[in-house]
């Protein structure tokens, strides 16, 4: 009778009072003692209120029932689909809200929707990827903001894919340790084509070195990220690589000269489709001859294939303990095959680059030891 009553008052009442009104209903239905019918009652008046005309008194039921998971999924559905504010009242702190809830959110509600379950206490993995799939920039950066947040891995990369222009995203996804290895590497050519597309950057040093420049540091930052990878993310960087026409000669000699020994072996399983075990088999024990078919196999010429037998043999001797290199790899191939008076070979490009790249580690060496020497100052 007290809710039949309370129905014919709103019918009259202010604004005001009817808002104070929706939400001592709202509190009393929670924290009073009532019984079955008293309940019904309450709970039918509540949702006679999700009608009222004035967003003040649906905004005053959301307030009083949004932290409570002893309320009617119906009325927190149909608040989470109201206004601006109402709905940002239930969507960002109630309980009784399930993942399933949230993915049908995003799928059919708006950007302001979507921001608002990302800026939940937590997101599940599942709900991240609904709101990454049809969501925007600013409800992806607020999902990334949250470090409670979860992501599964292909989430993160096709955040990475779709949103690495925005320097931001790239931030918030390069300072997590679970981005895969492959997004990482997308993030970094981003980044160097942001710096190559700087005018006063292509002015001071010019279009052509610009482009050698960041061509090197790609394959040098493709490298350090590949040697921190986790082992299970190594496959999917090289896929990544050979999709983006990156795994050329040069860069798997480079390989190979920064000790990538691991690297090199998943590479050549990516390029021949032979199993994992016998490849590393070949490259750890296998004659010179086996070595250069497998090699060749990858698609490498036969006229640089023996840089590469050569480079791998050298490497596995070095592990075992059976030679030492004096110098570096690049040094040792150089003697090889740019000795003054050689004629130029197929190879000669090959080593051009690795010479490029032996300065390059000369003067990496030279200032590791500078650093030191002050530091020890």
């Amino acid at each position: 009778m007290i809710v039949q009553a309370f129905l014919r008052w709103s019918e009259t009442a202010r604004v005001a009072d009817r808002a104070r009104a929706a939400n001592a209903l709202g509190r009393a239905y929670l924290r009073s003692a009532m019984g079955s019918e008293e309940r019904q009652a309450a709970a039918l008046a509540m949702t006679y209120l999700l009608d009222d005309p004035s967003p003040k008194v649906r905004l005053a039921l959301a307030e009083a029932l949004a932290e409570s998971d002893d309320v009617p999924r119906a009325l927190i559905l149909s608040l989470a689909e109201d206004q601006a504010e109402i709905a940002a009242t239930v969507i960002t702190q109630s309980p009784v809200l399930t993942d399933d809830d949230f993915i049908e959110l995003a799928a059919r509600g708006d950007s302001l929707r979507r921001s608002l379950i990302a800026s939940r206490a937590e997101v599940s993995r599942v709900v991240s990827a609904a709101i990454v799939a049809v969501g925007d920039e600013p409800e992806v950066t607020l999902l990334l903001e949250n470090p409670d947040n979860q992501f599964a891995a292909a989430t993160l990369r096709e955040i990475a894919h779709r949103h690495g222009a925005s320097a931001e995203i790239r931030s918030l996804l390069l300072e997590r340790d679970d981005l895969p290895a492959d997004a990482r590497h997308q993030l970094m050519e981003h980044v160097a084509d942001a710096l190559s597309a700087f005018d006063l950057v292509r002015a001071t040093v010019g279009e052509n070195r610009v482009a050698r420049i960041a061509r090197e540091a790609n394959d040098v930052g493709t490298l350090v990220i590949a040697g921190a990878a986790e082992e299970k993310d190594i496959p999917a960087l090289v896929e990544h690589l050979r999709a983006g026409c990156r795994l050329t000669p040069a860069f798997l000699m480079h390989a190979l000269c920064a000790g990538r020994v691991d690297f090199v072996a998943c590479v050549l399983v990516n390029l021949t489709g032979i199993e994992e075990r016998r490849v590393r088999s070949v490259l750890a024990t296998s004659r010179q001859h086996a070595v250069r078919a497998l090699y060749e196999a990858a698609g490498l010429p036969r006229e640089v294939s023996p840089v590469f037998v050569d480079a791998t043999l050298l490497l596995r001797e070095a592990a075992r303990g059976t030679e030492e290199l004096t110098e570096n790899l690049s040094a040792e191939l150089l003697r090889r095959y740019r000795a003054p008076g050689m004629d130029r070979t197929p190879a000669s490009d090959l080593m051009d680059m690795v010479e490029k790249l032996n300065i390059t580690e000369m003067r990496h060496k030279a200032r590791s030891y500078a650093i030191q020497a002050v530091l020890a100052a």
